[in-house]
């Protein structure tokens, strides 16, 4: 499962970038699946992209399972900004794998609420 993993997900990781002109200076961030360290540090690895603008809390959470990229992205939102190029890949059931780009399209807020309420300006 684990080569399975890593090489789907890098390979559909420079698929995307290739599809659409991209090089990996001009990815703010990568968002894995947080199915365990060793994978995400191997598929950065194998798309050459630095772990530095790796999204990674799986030390925190644990495999979140399908929630792993919404929850990686709630927790490093702080860090994003309108423009900002992602790219989104997961690995899973059935052995399926898939990844997307896209364009962060807001600036965002610092200050968060300090419940689950929606936060309203």
């Amino acid at each position: 499962m684990f080569k399975a993993a890593v090489t789907g997900m890098s390979d559909v990781v420079l698929r995307i970038m290739e599809r659409n002109h991209l090089s990996v200076d001009d990815i703010a961030w990568l968002v894995p699946h947080q199915a365990n360290r060793r994978i995400i540090e191997t598929v950065s690895d194998m798309a050459k992209f630095p772990m530095e603008r790796v999204m990674v809390n799986i030390q925190k959470y644990g495999n979140t399972t399908a929630g792993t990229l919404p929850l990686c992205l709630w927790e490093w939102e702080s860090q994003l900004k309108k423009g900002d190029n992602l790219i989104l890949t997961a690995f899973g059931g059935g052995f399926t794998w898939g990844a997307i780009y896209i364009k962060w399209a807001y600036d965002t807020n610092p200050i968060r609420p300090t419940n689950f309420e929606p936060f309203l300006h």
